[in-house]
C-alpha cells in the first residue's frame, strides 16, 4: 500500500516538478526552494524503490 502510494506520488512529481538534473543546476548556488524540491523528489524515490 504504501510503496503503490508513493509510487503515484513520484509519477505526478515527475509531470509536476521541474527536473534540475537537466537543467545542469549546481547545487551549491540552489535556492532554499530548489533544494527542498530536490530533497522532496529523493524522498519519495528512495520510498517507492523500498
Amino acid at each position: 500500500m504504501k510503496k503503490l502510494f508513493f509510487k503515484s506520488i513520484a509519477k505526478i512529481n515527475k509531470i509536476i516538478l521541474p527536473s534540475f538534473t537537466k537543467k545542469r543546476l549546481d547545487l551549491a548556488k540552489a535556492s532554499k526552494i530548489q533544494l527542498a524540491i530536490i530533497g522532496w523528489r529523493s524522498f519519495v524515490t528512495l520510498n517507492s524503490l523500498d
